[in-house]
């Protein structure tokens, strides 16, 4: 299937932004090494993106919440089926069916957002000031456009070069110096990871790990599983593509932040301290994104016990007096 209707959407939204941005008077020079009109373009394609998906999130908040709900009852068909996993596959998705809850749902914002980083992808590969007239007009594109796109920089790194960019990629790209581009694309990785694991844990921190084994091996592939492999493909992505990414994932943590303190997750049994150490299972933590919480105060230590002291006037207690007189041998 052809995805030629994506790389016109995300070129046009693209190129609508830096036009703003040219109109309003932000020169298309650069400004510190930067082509801040190309940036703020990146930065403000994940700004409409997130606010037409905005209804989506919405749908996997609510999602979440039913998946909340639904927990005493998958505890209990845990303990009925226990041993018999294919059952109890069959009993969770029933459950699923009738409660009206998809597992899937929290991952669907996610998924829709891949397109959108496939074309945003697609059209920063392309950028080479030495294609031909007709590759530089494809997807809307004029050859001003183009050619302007292809040399912008960050902080004198192309948008366009990427860790892995060979010293022939380099030199189309108006001879950019390898090591600050290995730098910037080294530094900016780093944070793509960071920002991804973020947004992952500051969701189950605020929600707590799943009884379910399904459930929870998801968020563990979510916590983990994801920023480890950008070690990886970050290599490949262009500059521009992590500028996307990073800012993409400040935008979900700012909105998930918002969203939770909105619409607090509810207290189910299985969220108490006493079932899930029980259970064995975490309970849902509120210290903040990093998890971190004041320590409980330790309670005062025990009064000791007040002796009262002789009544003025009193005679004096012989400690003597009562004890068993010795016998004389």
């Amino acid at each position: 299937m052809s995805l030629d209707w994506i790389y016109y959407a995300i070129s046009w939204i693209l190129l609508s932004w830096h036009s703003a941005w040219d109109a309003i008077g932000i020169p298309d020079a650069t400004v510190l090494g930067t082509n801040w009109s190309w940036i703020l373009a990146i930065f403000f394609l994940v700004v409409t993106v997130r606010v037409i998906l905005f209804p989506v999130f919405v749908k996997q908040i609510k999602s979440q919440r039913a998946m909340q709900a639904l927990q005493p009852q998958v505890k209990a068909l845990q303990e009925k089926h226990k041993g018999d996993r294919e059952t109890l596959q069959k009993e969770m998705m029933e459950l699923y069916r009738k409660e009206k809850a998809n597992p899937l749902m929290g991952c669907l914002p996610m998924f829709l957002q891949i397109p959108v980083f496939l074309g945003l992808f697609h059209v920063l590969r392309r950028l080479n000031p030495d294609r031909g007239e007709v590759a530089k007009t494809l997807y809307g594109w004029t050859v001003s456009q183009f050619d302007s796109a292809a040399t912008a920089t960050l902080f004198t790194a192309p948008i366009a070069g990427k860790f892995g960019s060979t010293a022939e990629e380099l030199a189309q790209l108006g001879n950019a110096n390898g090591t600050v581009v290995k730098v910037m694309a080294g530094v900016l990785v780093l944070v793509m990871m960071g920002t991804t694991y973020l947004t992952s844990r500051q969701m189950i921190l605020k929600t707590g790990w799943a009884e379910d084994p399904q459930q929870r091996m998801i968020q563990r592939l979510m916590l983990y599983g994801i920023p480890l492999s950008l070690l990886i493909s970050g290599a490949i992505f262009p500059i521009g593509v992590i500028i996307y990414w990073v800012t993409n994932n400040l935008f979900t943590l700012g909105q998930q932040q918002w969203v939770l303190r909105k619409f607090p997750p509810p207290v189910t049994a299985t969220s108490k301290p006493a079932t899930s150490a029980r259970n064995g299972t975490q309970p849902a933590k509120t210290g903040g994104l990093f998890g971190r919480s004041k320590p409980a105060a330790a309670p005062p230590p025990p009064a000791a016990p007040k002796v009262a002291g002789p009544k003025p006037g009193a005679k004096p207690v012989n400690p003597k007096k009562g004890r068993p007189a010795k016998r004389q041998g």
